[in-house]
């Protein structure tokens, strides 16, 4: 059977940045089995699946990287709802439109509105509150990006395990050059793996420039030797770093660079809302484009 298609690169307004998506608008039909193939055939850090809605919603969403399926992911969400409304699947939204994705992690909504030019640009908001994990030891750390504990700086928080809707574990380095140097250490990260810590990796610096902070994505051992833009792991950073701040309430917001060491750059955009000292909520946007579509033939099982 024949299932159309979607190819779109996300968190750039540029064919060619950003993170590549494929998504299927309709995969009524396929199984889970069908699925993962289909994620594994387009290799890419994800894939996405829309199913009718089984909650009333706008949409229901899979999500599957090559190896495994996700509760919970930015990217998929924000290229999913980006290519329903490029292809006209969200009807007219010139005033800006509001849909909810159903997912294993909980309901997403994600916001689309028209730019400037034409760029649509979608906005999530986590599907759960910030959680804060266990604390990873700098040394372990620093063994698993190849990296000297002198790199990793623990002023505002050790390397953490965050999580808005899916676990990364998150460490700041001193600066752009150490984030650079960073390289992924087969024995050192498996060895956290074993002890039962995430092996997904987002390493991240501030920045002085046209960007609050940039960062990058390690998830090897779930088939993504690293991700050009991660906005469930950016999410969670930014929900971490509003509740780290003892003094700032409000609209807290980062403009996130992630992808330039891949030679695909991404543009996150990420709030955190906090209120008497509390997060009470966590969002991640950007732009998207469309860079191809077709069909993917699928045999009967």
């Amino acid at each position: 059977m024949r299932y159309r298609f979607l190819l779109c690169d996300v968190f750039t307004d540029s064919a060619f940045g950003g993170n590549p998506l494929a998504v299927l608008p309709d995969a009524r039909g396929l199984s889970d089995r069908r699925m993962q193939q289909v994620a594994r055939e387009f290799n890419f850090s994800e894939s996405t699946f829309v199913l009718p809605a089984e909650q009333g919603h706008t949409r229901r969403v899979r999500i599957f990287t090559p190896t495994m399926e996700v509760p919970f992911a930015g990217h998929p969400n924000v290229g999913t709802a980006f290519a329903l409304a490029a292809t006209g699947q969200l009807g007219v939204f010139d005033r800006g439109a509001d849909v909810v994705f159903e997912e294993k992690a909980g309901l997403v909504p994600v916001r689309v509105e028209k730019r400037d030019g034409g760029v649509i640009f979608c906005e999530l908001t986590a599907p759960q509150r910030l959680s804060l994990g266990a604390d990873v030891c700098v040394e372990d750390l620093a063994a698993a990006v190849s990296l000297a504990p002198a790199d990793v700086v623990t002023s505002v928080h050790p390397p953490r395990v965050l999580s808005v809707g899916l676990p990364f574990l998150v460490a700041e380095l001193a600066d752009r050059e150490a984030l650079a140097r960073a390289r992924v250490a087969p024995v050192a990260l498996e060895a956290l793996a074993a002890r039962g810590v995430t092996p997904d990796i987002l390493l991240y610096c501030r920045s002085r420039d046209a960007f609050d902070l940039r960062a990058r994505m390690f998830a090897p051992l779930d088939g993504v030797p690293e991700d050009p833009a991660t906005g469930s792991a950016n999410a969670a950073l930014a929900g971490a770093l509003a509740a780290f701040d003892p003094t700032t309430d409000g609209l807290l917001r980062w403009r996130i660079a992630q992808g330039v060491e891949m030679g695909r750059p991404s543009l996150l955009e990420a709030t955190a809302e906090k209120r008497a000292g509390d997060v009470t909520a966590v969002k991640i946007g950007g732009a998207s484009v469309l860079v191809a579509e077709g069909e993917v033939e699928v045999p009967a099982e």
